[in-house]
């Protein structure tokens, strides 16, 4: 089996998620002040995060920590999933469709539960690597350690032999911290020419 393995983040690699401004939007029409909205939900948000919420159990919480009918729920929760699923980045999903004949293939997301089965829904990612790592369904979060040796042991591969790639700086530090290899996402070309030299250069020892 091969062995060189490249594991991906979602949302700001392989999903484009910039800011819709929905929070901002939500504060207004609530009357809440500016940035507290996630603050009074940071609980939420957590226990989402790592599944110890269901998402019937998230939008309860939501609903009655705004103070929100049952409309104004769903409204809410679809601007949140909005915002959370972005866009597909075309030009790197392509690429890494290209990739199954020549390494492992992964991804590690910091995620939100019913995040799978939207992304699966939209994106088909399940089809696009042999192996994805929701922190909802795991109950660990990057950067912890757990999330890399985690995911590396799904996937049946030595952490030395893995790419991995996000777009946030202290998750790629924690991955090159467990053994991994780190490579910033900060566009497609690049990203595309460090997957290239990874899986063409020689194993480390």
């Amino acid at each position: 089996m091969e062995s060189r393995c490249v594991v991906f983040d979602i949302g700001g690699v392989l999903e484009m998620t910039p800011a819709t401004g929905w929070d901002v939007a939500w504060e207004q029409r609530l009357g809440l002040p500016p940035r507290s909205m996630h603050q009074r939900l940071g609980d939420v948000w957590d226990a989402g995060s790592t599944g110890t919420l269901t998402e019937h159990e998230v939008r309860e919480r939501v609903a009655a920590d705004l103070g929100l009918d049952p409309v104004q729920t769903e409204a809410f929760m679809a601007d949140l999933w909005d915002e959370y699923l972005g866009s597909p980045n075309e030009e790197l999903i392509d690429y890494v469709r290209t990739l199954g004949s020549r390494c492992r293939l992964g991804i590690l997301s910091n995620s939100f539960v019913g995040a799978r089965e939207r992304e699966e829904e939209l994106y088909g990612f399940g089809e696009l690597v042999d192996d994805i790592v929701y922190s909802h369904e795991i109950g660990i979060c990057k950067p912890e350690a757990a999330a890399f040796e985690v995911t590396c042991a799904r996937l049946g591969v030595k952490p030395a032999d893995c790419l991995f790639i996000d777009d946030v700086a202290v998750n790629v530090s924690a991955a090159e911290a467990t053994g991994m290899r780190g490579l910033l996402f900060e566009s497609n070309a690049g990203t595309i020419k460090g997957i290239e030299t990874h899986l063409g250069c020689r194993r480390r020892p």
